[in-house]
């Protein structure tokens, strides 16, 4: 069916109907647009009539539409059907020649074309560039050429077919014999175009070797010249996905240093802006596990293209496009490209044998093109199952004919390039994707096995022998250095199709499994940074962790590939990849044990590792267990004064500051800090932070004083001894500045949180757990200072990040969400205040218990909601019941116990108790004046709320001298014009809001 556009010009002039091969859709596009700007109105017609229709009433057809005929001609053009040259000379000579006044031609090819097409007076665009192809295009119309300058409107039109988009990278080579999906492309591009603003997501969903990633890169091939940049990123590993995102910054020109974090942030801050480009499309490649990835998808102006096999897509904002196998048509027209000996018959006969397989047909057709094997044979050899191991393992979505296939090509490549087989088998070792052959090359000949050592050394064999793996479409080569498709000495990247890889390893004998594998190993621990803590080498870790356990890494006996292990569960701790490290950790943990021992060194490392992935996702109980248990061994089997040991009991003692076991956290916690100075002195890094969990065990406790000065020092040790934008320094900083902020020294706090979240943002991400610790810092700090907007702001925005990142259950999200709730309350939303007050309360009961102080607390921030919502009685209950609770498990002198009695004077003076109330307020105003000193913050709520509950009871006196004085000290400390001292001056009740510590 043609559209119509209709031309903005004044004069119109003649109509053209423009009849293009779907291929060469971006020539369509360009020429039409030029069409346009002079004048004419267009109407677009795609080519590709059924093959059961004669060439001549096709072309008959066209001369239905209005105005003139515009042939794009183009060997796709001509091919589509296929149709040979004697059919094409046969039709144009019957409807063409006698019609030249209506029909008119272009070509795009400089290949051979139909010796009829000499009645169309053919004109050349393909050579030519821009300007040149515009004027012989309106010449061969009739049409006057105006060379004006370019206006801003005209730029924003489809590109020169010729010129690639500004930016441009990672895109695979286009598949010149690409068929159908006709379909599914418009689809596409209507879904994207026709999208709201920031949702333009669409992920084409289908089985593996359906064709997926071919209809994704076609796509970027028609419609790229509507694009300013086009980025191709492998989507199968979330650090992959980051990696390759964080090199899309110089790309764009921004002016982000080399941190990973500061080119992520820069990135997807430049994408949601649409600066310095608004047209940008993003494809994400086999993007199977929407959970690990989804959080990382840009916002924005521009356009987002998922491959998947995962129909979860569904539930992440994205529209879903399915990709089903081959019709019968396409597989024949497919077949026959790709095999030009093979008859229509006989394509029709091998597209049924292999289940019109797209990947599967391009395989086999690819091979039997170099054969003089009949199709008839081939396919009894399919029939027959040849080279098919018995009781084969396969999975559901595998035919089984693929595998007759695969084998079937394989014996012919041995045959003829036998180094290719072996480069192929050793990729196999690698996860399926994008396999980095330059790790490869780094290798010592010595580590390589034999059959591949001449091949690395000899740059015509290892040319020949991966061109002759993409000649038979096993593989596809990238490059993801600079986004081109030639592959440059050690940046080299093969992409493997999972149903290869699987296929490839099946069909191996054990030994040469074993050899294959010990290759993989090896290459992945040489390329081993040996820093998890610098962020800088992240990006190398990210490329590493995909390939452990195809590689056979987590059982291996090498110490260097334990090491990178080891080193791989550490990056992903820091760079709050939590979920993959547990995966890895919770697979390689028993194999370990049966390898190893459970007493083997490093079984402690990776104990040591697997718990602080289990802390981090709050299953502290489980964490406990491990550490206590690797405690006591290592103090039975080696003494008290142990650096193994050490670690151990420091990780018990955060388990034991999760579980609420305050006490006994400070006390395991001073001990360590003594052994450490004692074993390896005062400014070693583990010393150090000792100190800063000490720091940690007093604010639990709420001892800030004390913890803000091993805070200080911890900062100001790792100034001096680490760089200051190291992850620990900058930890410090928010440590401190947490400190600051419970002390009410919120100037102070915000001087050091501001510009902490910048070097956070540019050095770890915006989205790394310890970068969202520090935006909610100071999103606190802004709020209790009294710049409630931008406060409520930052921490709306990072809950968004955390609940995305990080999942609703996370420990950083729930208090991130207790947090946002008591804002929403203050700011009169009590619905979603209500809303997340009751998720987080009831999560931390779930996984803490109810007697727990968190599951306390949160309890009492439930309470003030239901108190604003009227439901007076409920929330007097929970509030007594509270302070009773929250006494008991850390005594009346805690601050979380004086905020709790603050909010229960509130509650016994509404339900009808003022002596109660005020004889709890002198008290709760006393005790916090002597724990937190008279100044703070809340210690001049308390006076307040005492004031107004002598008031109450008429002692008049003593409520003015009291609130003058907290008055006074409010103005002093806060300010006149802080919402805290407004709200003392107009007498308004004060309230305290629970918020748990990092621990």
């Amino acid at each position: 069916m043609a559209v119509v556009r209709k031309s903005p010009a004044a004069a119109e002039r003649q109509p053209v109907t423009i009849s293009y091969a779907g291929f060469n859709r971006a020539w369509a596009a360009w020429i039409g647009d030029r069409l346009e700007r002079h004048g004419h109105r267009v109407a677009f017609q795609r080519w590709d009539p059924p093959v059961e229709t004669p060439l001549e009433d096709a072309l008959r057809d066209l001369l239905l539409a209005e105005g003139r005929v515009l042939l794009l001609l183009s060997d796709w053009y001509f091919q589509l059907g296929p149709r040979t040259h004697d059919q094409w000379n046969q039709a144009l000579r019957a409807v063409v020649a006698p019609n030249t006044d209506r029909f008119a031609a272009v070509t795009v090819t400089d290949a051979a074309m139909p010796t009829a097409t000499a009645a169309l007076n053919v004109t050349e665009l393909g050579v030519a560039g821009p300007r040149e192809a515009e004027r012989r295009l309106l010449a061969r119309l009739g049409t006057p050429y105006s060379a004006a300058p370019a206006t801003a409107a005209e730029t924003t039109g489809p590109r020169f077919p010729r010129d690639q988009p500004r930016v441009w990278g990672g895109v695979p080579r286009r598949n010149i014999r690409f068929t159908g999906r006709e379909g599914a492309l418009s689809e596409i591009y209507h879904q994207l175009n026709g999208a709201e603003a920031s949702a333009a997501v669409v992920t084409l969903l289908g089985m593996s070797g359906v064709g997926k990633t071919q209809t994704a890169a076609e796509y970027v091939y028609r419609f790229g010249s509507e694009y300013d940049m086009v980025w191709w990123v492998p989507a199968d590993q979330r650090g992959t996905l980051r990696q390759r995102l964080a090199e899309l910054a110089p790309a764009l020109g921004l002016s982000a240093g080399p941190e990973y974090g500061e080119r992520l942030r820069a990135v997807h801050d430049a994408l949601r802006r649409g600066t310095p480009y608004s047209r940008w499309l993003l494809v994400l490649d086999g993007a199977d596990d929407p959970e690990t990835v989804a959080d990382l998808l840009p916002s924005g102006p521009g356009h987002v293209l998922i491959t998947s096999q995962n129909r979860d897509w569904d539930e992440h904002n994205t529209s879903l496009v399915e990709i089903p196998v081959y019709d019968r048509e396409e597989s024949v027209a497919f077949v026959r490209r790709r095999a030009r000996r093979i008859s229509a018959h006989e394509a029709d006969l091998l597209s049924d044998a292999l289940g019109d397989l797209p990947l599967a047909l391009d395989q086999t057709a690819g091979s039997l093109n170099d054969s003089t094997m009949p199709v008839e044979e081939y396919i009894e050899l399919l029939r027959d199952g040849a080279d098919i191991e018995v009781g084969l393992k396969v999975a559901a979505d595998f035919p089984m004919t693929y595998y007759t296939a695969f084998s079937i090509l394989l014996n012919r490549l041995r045959e003829s390039v036998p180094e290719a087989v072996d480069l192929l088998r050793l990729c196999s070792f690698f996860a399926p994707g994008p396999v980095p052959l330059g790790l490869l090359r780094e290798l010592p000949a010595r580590d390589l096995p034999e059959q591949l050592r001449g091949l690395m050394d000899d740059p015509l064999r290892w040319t020949s022998s991966i061109s002759k793996l993409v000649q038979y479409s096993v593989v596809r080569t990238e490059n993801p250095e600079d986004g081109t498709d030639e592959p440059t000495a050690g940046t080299e990247v093969l992409h493997l199709h999972r149903m290869v890889h699987q296929t490839v390893r099946a069909g191996m004998p054990e030994e040469d499994r074993a050899e294959y594998s010990r290759v993989a190993r090896r290459a992945l621990a040489n390329s081993d940074p040996g820093r998890p803590t610098d962020t800088r080498l992240w990006p190398r870790y990210a490329e590493l962790v995909p390939h452990l356990e195809a590689s056979g890494s987590y059982v291996s006996t090498h110490g260097a590939v334990q090491r990178l292990v080891l080193n791989c569960l550490r990056y992903l701790f820091l760079s709050g990849e939590y979920r993959t490290g547990l995966q890895i950790a919770e697979r390689v943990t028993p194999k370990w044990h049966e390898l190893l021992g459970p007493t083997h060194p490093r079984v402690w490392d990776l104990a040591y590792h697997h718990v602080n992935l289990l802390r981090s996702v709050g299953r502290y109980a489980e964490a406990e267990q491990l550490d206590r248990a690797a405690a006591d061994h290592l103090r039975a089997e080696r003494g008290d004064h142990d650096l193994d040991l050490l670690r151990a009991v420091t990780g018990l003692a955060a388990d034991l500051r999760a579980l609420a076991r305050y006490d006994e956290a400070l006390d395991l916690q001073q001990s360590v800090l003594r052994e450490y100075t004692e074993l390896v002195g005062e400014q070693d890094s583990r010393t150090l932070g000792a100190l800063n969990n000490l720091a940690v065990s007093y604010r639990v406790l709420g001892r800030y004083t004390e913890a803000l000065e091993m805070d200080r020092r911890a900062l100001e040790a790792r100034r001096e001894h680490l760089r200051p934008r190291h992850n620990w320094t900058l930890f410090s900083e928010i440590n401190y500045a947490w400190d600051l902020r419970l002390l009410g020294r919120y100037e102070e706090a915000i001087s050091i949180q501001e510009p902490s979240v910048e070097v956070h943002r540019d050095v770890m991400g915006p989205d790394n757990p310890q970068t969202l610790r520090a935006e909610h810092n100071l999103a606190m700090c802004l709020y209790r200072q009294g710049d409630r907007t931008r406060g409520i702001t930052l921490l709306g925005d990072m809950l968004e990040r955390c609940e995305r990142v990080l999942g609703d259950t996370d420990p950083l999200t729930l208090m991130a969400a207790s947090s946002y709730g008591c804002m929403q309350r203050e700011h009169g939303d009590l619905d979603l205040a209500r809303e997340l007050g009751e998720r987080v309360l009831g999560r931390y009961r779930e996984m803490l218990g109810p007697r727990h102080p968190y599951a306390v607390g949160s309890s009492v921030n439930h309470a003030l909601v239901l108190r604003a919502a009227g439901e007076r009685q409920p929330s007097a209950m929970l509030i007594e019941e509270a302070l009773a609770t929250m006494t008991a498990a850390v005594g009346e002198r805690h601050p979380w116990t004086l905020g709790i009695a603050l909010n229960a004077t509130a509650t016994r003076n509404l339900m009808g108790d003022p002596e109660g109330a005020a004889e709890l307020s002198r008290r709760t105003s006393h005790l916090a004046a002597e724990v937190l000193g008279p100044q703070h913050p809340l210690a001049l709520s308390c006076q307040v709320a005492l004031a107004a509950d002598l008031r109450v009871v008429r002692d008049r006196q003593q409520a003015e001298k009291v609130e003058e004085a907290a008055l006074s000290a409010l103005s002093d400390t806060l300010g006149s014009q802080h919402v805290h001292t407004i709200s003392a001056r107009s007498r308004a009740r004060p309230f305290w809001d629970f918020e748990n510590h990092a621990h």
